[in-house]
């Protein structure tokens, strides 16, 4: 039996890998392309290429790919063969630099937000040697950017990339003014932990809306949710535990650092965190978490959901994306040390931080906006929707000193004690944990904990990345051009704390105090998607973007025409399935149980006369009124569609009506379906139930 660290990347085309079977000279230029980011030349990339080949045959791969990652929030794939034919009607397996470098997918059937009409089909894919590439199901998959034949960005890499070479050119300029030499590169980091539910394979099949939607839209609570908390951290039953261990080792092959595991608040809710790694990486490794748990549960006949809210009435999933910053060095920027009142190095860099949360808000904000997102956000199992910072007790302490030109004076660690002498004495953490924070500092990261489960974590990093670069492209700027650099850089950190300290907030986020007081603060509270999605489009952020040459203003104006459309669809899709599954399923079953009731009701008048009938008679009189009712609520959002169909709108007024009107239709009927559901026999009801789906994996 192998053991974890034999199998650990052994499906990886590693630096392990290369060493051992790349010529010296090849192996060194391709260390300086990915470290440095210097330019590989096509003799180096065959020979690669080569040396990729054979090893991935070796594996048992017959077939490559290149791996991207489109606007669609999930990875794309086409696969060719290894095999070329020969002139004596043989075939030999080969594989060529061109191949590796540059691969052409249709560019014009993703979405693109206009950036290619039906009949520009050329798009490329690029190989991005920072991204090991790696072997999936026989498959050697190399991770690319995706780009237009104009040179647009189409996916969500090719902007992370730039986003981190952003970073990585301010942070440089800042730590040279400090006088540090010595660092060449500077690199954020990420660990994305991951919330997902398990249900039988079985009972999801036969819920369309599961299918269709991948939440249920109608479902009435069972008489037990997560109200006693007993199922987090509990005991992993077996079914889910083999299912956990299969997992594992198929992410360790592929070098994903999956570390932690348990079961999460609600009822068939578990949580995978991994350990951190480089942001884009981190992105890579988290798209193939998903893939992989999506596969895997198939094979314990189990669906794995990443909808952030599957289930009304219980906690929905999100993703913490915990960031930070460090360089070539070994280096956490975000690192406090012993003692982060002297820390300049951290100070400034916390302050960086501090006020690119605080001016691009609504960008961080828009980043995690989507349809299934908006049913989280605000409610009292995630973050609100309104930014701020939460940095604990000692560190606001600091930043108030600071402000106010005060000596700060340290604390002694406190130990923490419990009052059981057999139990061990340890420093107590210098602040508590904040889980209603959008955006907590714990420790040496930032935990940014708005994203949704099924988000790519692109889109976030790229907003913080880029930020965060303004802010040190600010800073730089000051340092560079002073001739008193401590009186430069002590004004720097003084004036940035007083003009962003409105974001800092280690209160209770799920206050109603919180919403009025961040009202008064001049922060912004944008609940739903529509309502960010404007945001997108404004002047400053458009500068931000182009100046850090992350996006240009067509690109940035073709992702906020895809998220517009994609936010319309999704609610589309919902409601037609909910009029499809009221129409077809519900109201006929609801129906056939009336009916059911009155031959009971007339049999048993035969019987007896003077039987006591009340149940009958009073069950088909709610049924029947129940029946009418949700019968008027599935023509009104027919109706509310119908409307759609002839509005001359742009795609903002149409998300906005989805937003209002459809939404608001939906969850009207599904208020009197549900009421039907919980007075109706079990066997009535034609799908599995909410206690089906919930506890029915044992």
């Amino acid at each position: 039996m192998n053991t974890i660290t034999e199998v650990f990347g052994s499906n990886v085309f590693s630096d392990a890998v290369m060493r051992e079977r790349l010529p010296k000279e090849t192996y060194k230029q391709l260390q300086r392309t990915i470290k440095d980011g210097r330019h590989l030349d096509n003799a180096v990339a065959n020979v690669v290429a080569n040396a990729m080949k054979d090893w991935a045959i070796e594996k048992g791969a017959t077939h490559f790919t290149h791996w991207f990652q489109p606007m669609t929030g999930i990875t794309a794939e086409k696969h060719d063969s290894f095999i070329t034919p020969t002139d004596d009607g043989r075939v030999i397996m080969e594989f060529s630099g061109k191949e590796l470098i540059r691969g052409e997918p249709d560019a014009s059937s993703f979405p693109s937000g206009g950036l290619r009409a039906t009949f520009e089909a050329r798009g490329y894919t690029a190989w991005d040697p920072t991204s090991y590439a790696f072997i999936k199901e026989r498959t050697l998959c190399i991770p690319t950017a995706f780009c237009s034949y104009g040179g647009e960005a189409l996916d969500k890499k090719t902007p992370l990339l730039r986003s981190m070479e952003a970073i990585n050119r301010q942070a440089l300029r800042v730590l040279k003014a400090m006088g540090d030499e010595s660092v060449k590169t500077v690199k954020t980091t990420v660990g994305p932990e991951q919330e997902y539910f398990l249900i039988s394979r079985e009972m999801f099949d036969k819920r369309p809306d599961l299918v269709y939607s991948g939440r249920t839209l109608f479902g009435a609570k069972p008489p037990k949710g997560q109200e006693l908390s007993d199922h987090y951290f509990g005991t992993i039953k077996s079914k889910v535990a083999e299912f956990m261990a299969d997992l594992n080792s198929e992410l360790w092959k592929l070098g994903v650092l999956a570390k932690t595991e348990h079961n999460e608040v609600a009822p068939a809710q578990h949580e995978l965190a991994p350990i951190f790694t480089t942001t884009n990486i981190a992105a890579d490794h988290n798209q193939l978490t998903m893939e992989l748990m999506q596969r895997i549960a198939k094979r314990h006949g189990l669906v794995c959901l990443l909808h952030e809210k599957p289930f009304a009435g219980v906690n929905g999933s999100g993703k913490h994306n915990n960031w930070s910053i460090s360089t070539n060095t070994g280096e956490n920027l975000l690192d406090p040390g012993d003692t982060p009142y002297e820390n300049a190095r951290f100070l400034l860099f916390l302050c960086a931080v501090i006020k690119a949360v605080d001016e691009y808000q609504d960008l961080l904000r828009l980043s995690v906006a989507s349809a299934g997102n908006d049913h989280r956000l605000g409610a009292n199992e995630a973050p609100p929707a309104i930014i701020s910072i939460f940095l604990g007790t000692e560190l606001t302490e600091i930043l108030d000193a600071i402000e106010k030109g005060e000596q700060y004076g340290s604390k002694e660690k406190e130990i923490w004690k419990v009052g059981v002498h057999t139990l061990a004495r340890f420093p107590k953490d210098v602040t508590d944990r904040n889980r209603t924070s959008p955006f907590a500092f714990t420790g040496n990261k930032f935990e940014f904990r708005m994203l949704g489960s099924n988000d790519s974590i692109s889109g976030a990093n790229i907003v913080l990345n880029t930020a965060v670069a303004e802010s040190l492209r600010q800073f730089a700027d000051v340092l560079e051009s002073t001739d008193d650099f401590s009186s430069a850089l002590h004004d720097l950190i003084q004036n940035t704390i007083k003009e962003h300290k409105r974001i800092i907030f280690n209160g209770n986020g799920y206050d109603d105090m919180w919403v009025t007081e961040a009202e008064k603060r001049g922060l912004l509270n944008l609940k739903t998607t529509p309502d960010c999605l404007p945001y997108f489009i404004k002047e400053k952020n458009i500068k931000l973007f182009e100046l850090h040459k992350v996006f240009t203003k067509t690109e940035i104006l073709a992702r906020y025409e895809i998220l517009l459309d994609n936010y319309s669809k999704t609610l589309h899709i919902e409601a037609m399935t909910m009029l499809d599954m009221a129409n077809k399923d519900l109201l006929p079953a609801y129906s056939d149980y009336t009916k059911q009731l009155s031959d009971a009701l007339i049999a048993k008048k035969n019987a007896v006369p003077s039987a006591d009938c009340t149940f009958e008679e009073e069950r088909i009189s709610k049924i029947s009124e129940l029946c009418g009712r949700m019968y008027q609520k599935t023509k009104a959002l027919e109706e509310t569609l119908i409307k759609l169909v002839h509005m001359d709108c742009d795609e903002l007024e149409k998300a906005k009506y989805y937003q209002t009107k459809v939404f608001s239709a939906m969850n009207e009927l599904r208020i009197a379906a549900d009421e039907i559901e919980s007075i109706t026999d079990r066997k009535a009801y034609p799908y599995p139930n909410y206690g089906d789906l919930l506890f029915g994996v044992r």
